[in-house]
């Protein structure tokens, strides 16, 4: 699985979203990850909405390929 190409895929179906996408530590990190997003679409959203934006992203990837990711959603800092 090619963790690079998670991260596009999120940040290209995210608006201005940055992902960094990683193996999650324990005993099934193949198909485990956890990744931190950032996008501004996620302001004013809960966390249940932020985190159903990235599995909406992520489409047939959560069904494929992962089979489980912990997710840390934020919107950018203001500047």
């Amino acid at each position: 699985m090619d963790l690079e190409a998670i991260e596009r895929q999120i940040e290209s179906e995210l608006p201005d979203a940055t992902a960094d996408v990683r193996r999650a530590r324990g005993p099934h990190d193949d198909d485990h990850l956890a990744a931190t997003v950032r996008s501004p679409a996620f302001e004013g959203e809960s966390l249940v909405d932020q985190h159903q934006r990235v599995y909406d992203a992520l489409d047939e990837l959560m069904t494929t390929d992962i089979h489980a990711i912990e997710l840390s959603t934020e919107t950018p800092d203001p500047e």
